[in-house]
């Protein structure tokens, strides 16, 4: 079996790069980050965020990648890391006891190339 290209610590660095890009980008679209990186016993949500202007928490996917070569960021969520979203946002809720007018559940992919900006694609509502 070949290697895995890359360290552990490599990964997280580009991991948390991406995480960064994608709160600077919700919060220049006028979200509120809530909360990065919650965590309970069924998984991990990336970034929590309040749209101020609807009323709606929005729970955030983001995936990372150097390059598209082996595809983009956004096909890493299959329907059953959306459905694993869709429950984590309930037991965030739970455990917050929040009740806002409505819950989004959005995935953002970050490519960070070697050179130049980092390019952003957002998908809004993924379980809709």
């Amino acid at each position: 079996m070949a290697p895995k290209t890359g360290t552990s610590a490599a990964r997280q660095a580009v991991g948390h790069y991406g995480e960064n890009v994608a709160a600077g980008y919700l919060q220049d679209k006028g979200l509120r980050i809530v909360e990065r990186n919650w965590r309970c016993a069924a998984g991990e949500i990336d970034i929590v965020a309040y749209d101020d202007a609807t009323a709606c928490l929005v729970v955030v996917e983001v995936k990372t990648r150097r390059s598209e070569t082996y595809g983009s960021p956004l096909e890493a969520v299959t329907w059953s890391k959306a459905a694993r979203l869709r429950r984590l946002a309930a037991s965030w809720l739970e455990e917050h006891r929040a009740r806002p007018a409505s819950v989004r559940i959005d995935v953002i992919g970050v490519i960070r190339p070697r050179r130049g900006p980092a390019r952003v694609t957002h998908v809004q509502d993924v379980t809709a």
